[in-house]
């Protein structure tokens, strides 16, 4: 079948719109990420041809392989997978915005790869609000000592926190984790934390971005509604 992401783009970003308007914000304060993993650069490129500019992937390797192969486009990659410490380097190599980053360790790391190969990613600390032991994330308090860590940082950028709340039966079952991540940023702010470490909010994917957005989101994760049903990995 012909694809239709031009058009599912088209439809998504008037749906963004929408949510932001409707809660009293601009269109232009959220950001898209078309989540492009398993799905070939050729989805890509006839996305970028649409005027998306910003391109998740969740493993480092494989998206590593789609940078190669549209270097020719102008793209922002963001990680949005666990990374692990051992591909660090390659991550930090290929992608502007790292947003899984769960420990103080990774933290550390990630910043010292970044000075030593003259890179300034931009890093969201990834929240785990309910404790699920099958996501990655780090605790609340974890996540605060990160934000000590922030303002001492020589080359990479904490910019905001990302959260992957429980799979909802419905968008309104997702709102009170996206409610809980915006409340702790507010939280942070009024104690001291700086508000350039929490500028962005990334929360909410292909069923709930909406309600994300009417609870702060700043980045929308969005993959299904624009590219379709994911390909299976094998």
């Amino acid at each position: 079948m012909p694809s239709d992401i031009a058009g599912q783009l088209t439809r998504v970003r008037a749906r963004i719109d929408a949510a932001a308007r409707a809660a009293g914000r601009s269109p232009a304060s959220i950001r898209l990420v078309a989540v492009s993993k398993t799905f070939p650069t050729a989805a890509i490129r006839e996305a970028c041809l649409a005027g998306q500019l910003d391109f998740g992937e969740n493993k480092v390797q494989e998206g590593l392989q789609k940078i190669t192969e549209s270097a020719d486009l102008s793209i922002r990659w963001h990680l949005l997978g666990h990374l692990q410490r051992n591909k660090v380097r390659k991550a930090v190599a290929g992608f502007g915005t790292i947003q899984s980053v769960d420990s103080l360790d990774l933290l550390a790391r990630i910043d010292a790869v970044a000075a030593e190969l003259g890179r300034s990613p931009d890093l969201l600390l990834q929240v785990d609000l309910a404790g699920e032991t099958t996501k990655f994330g780090a605790d609340p308090d974890a996540v605060r000592a990160m934000l000590d860590r922030g303002p001492a940082m020589r080359a990479a950028r904490v910019v905001g926190l990302m959260t992957i709340p429980p799979v909802p039966d419905s968008p309104e079952e997702a709102r009170p984790w996206f409610r809980q991540l915006r409340e702790l940023r507010d939280r942070w702010i009024a104690a001291g934390v700086p508000p350039h470490l929490l500028g962005e909010l990334s929360m909410g994917m292909s069923g709930d971005f909406e309600v994300a957005i009417e609870e702060g989101a700043t980045i929308v994760r969005v993959g299904t509604a624009i590219f379709g049903s994911r390909h299976v990995q094998h």
